[in-house]
């Protein structure tokens, strides 16, 4: 008989799921590498239940007004924002990224809360008066109905924080699967959501791995997907949502380039690519993982990157700046591109291997790596690594780094770093990468603007939270009306209420 106490459990019409689950995976702490605990998988039933759950809520949900779902979020906001320490901490515990860390995901996740607090205003309509004799026209957004979020294990809290406030504003309800490695943050949240006074079934968590991604893709009652992770599985994901007729945005990997012109600061450049490389052990879709350094700028901005990797301090400290990797199985794949480098004929300029480690040995642990002078051909710089592995590209010229970027298969993020403004624009107009930024490493918009990609980092033609949130939680509908006699509504002296 399973011990209830000791598995993390779905989240279902309300409440923690009690059934016993028929497969179990181990929830890892990666500052140890042992088992901390485990998590219920989710079967076909589990999933299937939770849908109906959310079919059910779905109903009356979609009728609430728009003062009581602006009421639920400023709650939760106000929630979130009073224990973010203690998500920061779950975040930590699974993940491995340092507190500090898994404080700054979360306080950006409370920007795309702010966002959907608005909700009021983001759902007004067009309105056409006399569009005909008599006739007006007007717009009217409607939610879709039940929407499946998938979420990746690197921002456990933030990334479902990007889908779920605004879905759920919008009038939809959810089925929140997260990953399977760092499960907790997506119960804690659905719990504050409960707290918050939404409704039960509008949020619901299941846990577990393809079998429930599958079943959530192939549901006939779940009509749009959320997806971030890597591009296969984006891929995956969109073809196969789309093939059951579902609305699926779905964001995949990322190979960020930074170009680094000679008249750059090269110490912010140093900073930032230290920074934006190795923070979160660069397990992020928007690390930098190329720096590529234009004619002269090469061998300083190396020696400079080098100084400043020898003072990262890595380990699970309070003072340590970078974490271990998520699970063993991915440290030893990006170790594996290590010696793969080597064998291309990259130069390895510092070994992530050799870095003092203020932590466990058992944990999961690699220091920042620097590659120089790394072609394009190799694997270290075609493969996205998600580890703390930095490639040094050095191009010429201008117009060869704009090529390097442009020519890569992914379009996530870039980088320009240079003090001459005409340089900049150009850049900004001629990448080919939806995110950009001028002296600023990682441009992960603000919540009122939207993420999102180009090429193979995104399968789909809608972005993350913002605007294009909004608009993929929501169907237009236009309305054409004539009323030929005026109806009163009787006498009411009070003062108008907004219910």
């Amino acid at each position: 008989m399973i011990n209830t106490q000791k598995w993390i459990r779905h989240r279902i019409g309300g409440k923690p799921w009690d059934d016993a689950p028929e497969r179990l995976g181990d929830v890892y702490d990666p500052t140890t590498g042992k088992v901390a605990q485990q998590v219920a998988y989710a079967s076909v039933s589990e999933v299937d239940a939770a849908v109906d759950a959310a079919a059910e809520a779905f109903a009356s949900w979609r009728n609430a007004s728009l003062a009581q779902r602006s009421t639920v979020m400023f709650k939760f906001r106000e929630l979130l924002n009073d224990r973010k320490g203690d998500l920061a901490r779950i975040v930590s515990a699974e993940h491995g990224k340092v507190v500090s860390d898994a404080g700054g995901e979360i306080q950006r996740a409370l920007e795309s809360v702010e966002y959907a607090c608005g909700i009021p205003t983001l759902l007004k309509g067009g309105f056409s008066e006399n569009a005909s004799t008599r006739v007006d026209v007007y717009s009217i957004q409607q939610p879709v109905g039940v929407v499946g979020v998938i979420s990746p294990f690197n921002f456990p809290a933030m990334v479902p924080l990007w889908f779920v406030p605004t879905a759920i504003a919008c009038g939809n309800t959810v089925v929140l699967k997260p990953s399977e490695k760092d499960p907790s943050a997506a119960n804690f949240i659905a719990e504050m959501f409960a707290e918050a006074g939404l409704p039960d079934g509008v949020l619901n968590v299941v846990h577990g791995d393809k079998v429930a991604v599958d079943r959530l893709l192939e549901h006939p009652a779940v009509k749009a997907i959320s997806f971030v992770g890597s591009t296969p599985i984006a891929r995956y994901v969109y073809e196969t949502g789309t093939a059951h007729g579902k609305r699926v945005q779905a964001l995949g990997g990322a190979k960020n380039h930074m170009v680094v012109l000679p008249d750059a600061d090269l110490d912010l450049a140093a900073d930032a690519a230290v920074s934006a490389g190795f923070g979160s052990a660069g397990e992020r879709c928007m690390a930098i993982s190329v720096v590529v350094a234009v004619g002269e700028s090469g061998d300083a901005l190396v020696s400079k990157i080098k100084s400043r990797i020898a003072d990262v301090k890595v380990g699970s400290g309070a003072s340590c700046e970078m974490g271990p990797l998520v699970t063993g199985v991915h440290r030893d794949k990006v170790t594996s591109y290590l010696d793969a480098g080597v064998s291309q004929g990259a130069v390895l300029a510092v070994d992530g291997r050799d870095h003092p480690i203020d932590g466990d040995e058992g944990g999961f642990w690699l220091g920042p790596t620097l590659f120089d002078h790394v072609g394009t051909d190799m694997t270290i710089y075609t493969d996205e690594i998600f580890g703390p592995v930095l490639s040094v590209v050095r191009c010429g010229t201008y117009e060869e780094a704009v090529e390097v970027v442009n020519r890569n298969r992914y379009g996530n993020g870039t980088a320009i770093f240079t003090n001459d403004g005409g340089a900049a624009r150009r850049f900004q107009n001629e990448i080919e990468v939806g995110m950009v930024g001028v002296n600023v490493p990682i441009p992960v918009p603000v919540a009122y603007y939207s993420f999102g990609g180009w090429k193979e980092s995104l399968f789909g033609d809608s972005h993350a939270y913002g605007p294009h949130g909004v608009h993929f939680f929501t169907r237009s509908k236009v309305v054409t009306s004539r009323w030929l006699d005026p109806s009163h509504g009787g006498v009411n002296l009070g003062f108008p209420q907004n219910t």
